[in-house]
Formats: structure tokens, C-alpha cells, sequence
């Protein structure tokens, strides 16, 4: 999701707390690791103004825009099997209830 929000604003950086903003529902931490990883693997670049506070922000590599094809390709492929996946776990859970 952070690539997919870090595309979003391709070629503009984005701060750390618009991306949080933008992906209700994860946390701070979740963000900080996921972030920390893809600048570790060469997809997200992170640069720190001196600020108090610092001020941090990120932006997607030419490594990184380059999985953004790949990533919409997955996700196409999830929206059309939604209904199905959705059924898997719904058999699942009634299986794991006792039925």
C-alpha cells in the first residue's frame, strides 16, 4: 500500500504523516517499518530536512516505480477473485467454528 500511495504522488515526495494520513487504518509503527524496508531495499528514498521537528520525507526510486506495473497487475488480479477468495474464508471460518 505505501507503494501504491508513494505512486500515487509520483515524481512529488510526500511527508511522513500525509502518508499516514492517506492509509487510514495503519499504524505508525507498521508505517516506520515498512518504510525503513524499502528504503533498506532500494525502492523508496527518504530525505530529512533539520527541523525541530525534523521534517521526513519519501518518494518512490526508478527501482521502486518500476514495481508499481508489476503491483497493478496484483491487484487487478485480486479485485477479480474477491468474490472467491471472499468464499474460501467464509468455508473456512464456519469449518474452524464447528460447522
Amino acid at each position: 500500500m505505501a507503494v501504491k500511495t508513494l505512486a500515487d504522488a509520483a515524481p512529488d515526495e510526500v511527508r511522513f504523516a500525509e502518508l499516514k494520513r492517506r492509509m487510514p487504518g495503519v499504524s505508525q509503527k507498521m508505517l516506520s517499518v515498512t518504510l525503513r524496508n524499502l528504503t533498506r531495499d532500494g525502492l523508496v528514498s527518504r530525505r530529512v530536512e533539520p527541523t525541530v521537528p525534523p521534517r521526513v520525507f519519501y518518494r518512490l526510486t526508478g527501482l521502486g516505480l518500476s514495481l508499481e506495473t508489476a503491483l497493478a497487475g496484483l491487484r487487478g488480479w485480486a479485485e477479480e477473485h474477491m468474490p472467491e477468495i471472499d468464499r474460501a474464508n467464509e468455508a473456512a471460518d464456519r469449518e474452524s467454528d464447528g460447522g
